[in-house]
């Protein structure tokens, strides 16, 4: 295991934590291994240091775009339940029209 992947996740992860100052480090951690789940398809105990630095940069990128005004996906309404990837938990409805 390389130190210097290890140096840069943690300062990548130092980034991603600062984007998101009300988030508990516990929270993070554990949104980290939701994402990891997600595109790595492993749990954060199981993620290799090249792996979790991938996810880092991933998410950072996200944040990134999402505090500088340019949403990388559509805004959900108000209230919308959002799943970690992006796409509304809430039910599907269907349009006057096609009923």
């Amino acid at each position: 295991m390389s130190s210097d992947i290890q140096r840069e996740s943690l300062a990548v992860l130092a980034e991603v934590w600062a984007h998101s100052p009300d988030v508990r480090l516990g929270q993070l951690f554990a949104h980290l291994g939701l994402l990891g789940e997600a595109h790595v398809g492993k749990g954060l105990g199981y993620i290799e240091d090249d792996e979790l630095l991938a996810v880092l940069y991933r998410h950072r990128a996200e944040l990134e775009t999402r505090y500088n005004g340019a949403p990388s996906q559509p805004q959900q309404p108000t209230g919308a339940a959002v799943s970690v990837s992006g796409s509304s938990t809430l039910p599907r409805t269907t349009p006057a029209a096609e009923r």
